[in-house]
């Protein structure tokens, strides 16, 4: 039985009304309202309805046949619509909303302001401007070149005297080949200009040759999302970082083992269709699972043509500026900072590691909550993935990464991106997208035209996640200016080539490692961005690495099915490239396998290879020169890892749990199932290892030290089963950022 009834719509009615047709106003929000709930036949009756609210309901699409001729304002926010063309049905509408339909995109805005003539407010925006000009001159100049594209391709084939046959075979092909050739306006719109184009074609078809027309248009999926976007300053972001006290006290002092982990086990998927979105990423990513094979976690839907999205005018090609406030950070004063300081702050004093040295020192300054979803501070749930230091402007760190860098860090996780001062523990910007979880983040150096046609190098961040899309912010403006639609599954990781500023890689759920150039910004914020290369992987991608001798021509990615290289090099004409080697381990049993779950996987200098996987309770190192040039001998696709060293790691059956380096100070760090950090120091060893001759470790190095997890009380209660997901340190090794299973960010310092 529908929800909605007489009684119910003329109580909801404002003001309330005795009779349907006197109805001019009618608020149906917030009633869980389906599709199928909008009886036609109940809603024929509102013939002087002028203003409709269905916000926050379920609606993923409108019935054809609603019949509100007089309907001028309409309100669908908060829905999942899929498809805006039923909305032609409302000729008269002058406002529509439909923010936060994850479902909806740009080209969905440029198809209502061409249905609707009459619209002139869109999501609050004046829209009677591009609307004019999307109507007149977008529809002459994609008319022009249909017409030229029959012309020349296929009006010589269609005979004087045809048959009913030959009608319907060259029309088929005029309009398959037409949507594909006729290409106008900046790829963010590919999807309307396609809508557009097939539209017009059967208008021609049917006006000057008499052929049938489609009455029919088939409605195209989308799986682009709207979000809601916001971005705070330093004061704004600060009220959000809640209180983690510490008690030094009540510090854990265990050297025992590291027990084997019981909070999530690993996923049992063998094959790559069996392979495993991360199971804490999955419980918003999900697929339908082969019939006949378990999975314990899977990708979301749906493969895509890469896009890019933005808002506002598009400009001979270019891209816009997504419409986002462009609000510089205030400073912190000194009362503020102190604020802040005095929720962060502990002072502890350093563990001793397990093997009794203690050459490192580091103690904990400041644990910080500031990832919340919904700013709750009760959220001790939202995963933390990925973070990565600033470079320094002046550094050149473009050119050598191991520079000294600042002491601001980017880490994301949740619904959020937040830079963070290590020192202080501020956070310093923070920036949200509602629908979002953010799995990576990196940052790259663009040297940009400024007013006056003068050029300033400015930090770019890149960020993504759940939904396959590219956020790029100007860290300094405070402002996100744009986003590239670059995978329609979740994106595992994203890095920025130390050569090629514009150059960014993204892995995807979708195996696929792509390579974009996002373009440089114009004073505007205008842009232009294109994929370069596709790689083509047989499992999921779950961590990437540029070959550091030569990052213009080889990658390494670790997969969930294995550890594989490709060639990368941009004057091959092969965009779409397979793998060029395939690297097999020792398994735990002592032979060697290719298959297997490929989770951490780092440079520690130009050939030493870090990297977690096959055989528990160990971490390899091992030569990427050596490896990789018995590849030259015989021509093989699958090449044996020349191991150097293990390291001793926690015999924990979890995955995920990545490892980083810092190749300055030749140091591997790798968090664990129990909040410990494990730090190897291998300087004593690199040195060996850089010798042609230089033989593999016979035993296990172990950890120099490990850093135990404090006892965090958060309301009174103790914070327990922490996962530490990544460890990251500046190049410098002065400080340590910790990222847990739990909403807290750790950052230690040191000493």
């Amino acid at each position: 039985m529908s929800k909605i009834t007489t009684e119910l719509l003329l109580e909801r009615a404002v003001p309330r009304s005795t009779r349907l047709r006197k109805i001019e106003t009618l608020n149906l929000s917030k009633l869980q309202l389906k599709t199928g709930d909008l009886d036609p036949r109940l809603f024929s009756r509102l013939r002087h309805l002028q203003k409709l609210d269905l916000s926050d309901n379920l609606l993923d699409k409108f019935p054809n046949s609603l019949t509100l001729p007089d309907l001028r304002v309409l309100n669908c926010n908060n829905n999942k619509l899929k498809d805006v063309t039923a909305l032609k049905q409302f000729p008269l509408l002058e406002e529509l909303t439909y923010e936060n339909n994850v479902y909806l995109t740009l080209n969905d805005d440029y198809k209502v302001m061409f249905l609707l003539q009459n619209l002139r407010l869109l999501n609050g925006k004046d829209i009677t401007k591009l609307a004019n000009h999307v109507r007149r001159v977008n529809s002459r100049k994609l008319t022009s070149k249909v017409t030229a594209h029959w012309e020349k391709f296929f009006r010589d084939q269609l005979p004087e005297k045809h048959t009913a046959e030959q009608v319907k075979s060259i029309r088929k092909k005029f309009l398959k080949s037409v949507q594909t050739n006729v290409v106008h306006g900046p790829s963010s719109l590919s999807e309307f200009t396609r809508w557009r184009v097939k539209m017009i074609a059967e208008e021609f078809l049917a006006c000057s040759l008499g052929l049938e027309l489609n009455t029919d248009p088939e409605t195209d999926e989308k799986t682009d999302e709207s979000e809601e976007e916001s971005t705070e300053s330093p004061m704004e972001a600060a009220e959000e970082v809640d209180q983690v006290t510490v008690t030094p006290s009540k510090r854990k002092r265990s050297n025992s083992k590291p027990r084997s982990g019981n909070k999530r086990s690993k996923s049992q998927a063998s094959t790559e269709e069996e392979a495993a979105v991360n199971p804490r990423k999955s419980n918003h990513v999900q697929d339908d699972p082969a019939p006949d094979k378990p999975r314990t976690s899977n990708p979301p839907a749906k493969e895509a043509t890469p896009e890019q999205e933005a808002e506002g005018t598009q400009k001979n090609g270019e891209q816009s500026p997504k419409g986002q406030s462009n609000r510089r950070s205030s400073q912190l004063t000194g009362e503020q900072k102190s604020e802040q300081q005095e929720n962060g702050v502990v002072s502890l004093t350093p563990v001793k590691n397990s093997k009794g040295k203690e050459d490192v020192s580091a103690e904990p300054l400041h644990f910080l909550q500031c990832h919340s979803k919904g700013n709750s501070r009760e959220d001790f749930k939202t995963q933390l993935w990925s973070c990565v230091f600033e470079p320094l402007l002046d550094s050149g760190a473009r050119k050598d990464p191991i520079v000294s860098s600042s002491r601001t860090v980017a880490t994301c996780g949740g619904e959020s991106v937040c830079l963070i001062d290590c020192e202080t523990g501020t956070v310093l910007k923070k920036y949200k997208v509602a629908t979002e979880e953010f799995f990576s983040v990196a940052w790259t150096t663009l040297t940009m035209v400024i007013s006056n046609s003068r050029k300033k190098s400015h930090n770019i961040l890149a960020a993504a996640g759940r939904r396959g899309i590219i956020k790029l912010i100007h860290v300094a403006a405070d402002f996100c200016y744009g986003e590239i639609k670059a995978h329609k599954k979740p994106i595992a990781t994203v890095c920025f080539s130390p050569t090629q500023e514009t150059h960014l890689f993204t892995a995807s759920y979708d195996k696929r490692i792509a390579l974009w150039d996002i373009g440089i910004p114009d004073c505007d914020y205008n842009f232009k961005a294109s994929q370069l290369l596709v790689l083509e992987v047989l499992s999921i991608p779950l961590r990437i690495a540029l070959v550091p001798t030569c990052p213009d021509q080889y990658l390494l990615a670790g997969c969930e099915g294995g550890c594989f290289a490709w060639n990368i090099k941009l004057d091959k004409e092969q965009k779409n490239r397979p793998s060029e080697a395939t690297f097999q381990f020792p398994g735990e049993d002592g032979s060697l396998t290719t298959s297997h779950r490929v989770d951490g996987l780092a440079f520690l200098n130009d050939d030493v290879i870090a990297s977690k996987s096959s055989k528990p309770g160990c971490i390899y190192l091992w030569s990427w020169s050596r490896s990789f040039d018995t590849k030259g001998k015989g021509g093989q696709r699958t090449l044996s890892a020349v191991i150097l060293a293990e390291l001793e790691w926690s015999m924990t059956d979890l995955s995920y749990l990545t490892l980083s380096t810092c190749p300055a100070k030749d140091y591997v760090f790798c968090g664990d199932e129990n909040g410990s950090v494990w730090m190897y120091n291998l300087s004593n060893y690199t040195a060996a290892w850089r010798s042609a001759k230089g033989k593999r470790s016979d035993k296990r190095i172990p950890p120099t030290q490990i850093l135990k997890w404090p006892e965090l009380h958060a309301n009174g209660e103790q914070l327990a089963e922490v996962l530490i997901n990544n460890v990251v340190s500046d190049p410098t090794f002065t400080y340590l950022v910790v990222l847990t299973s739990v909403n807290i960010t750790a950052i230690w310092k040191k000493s």
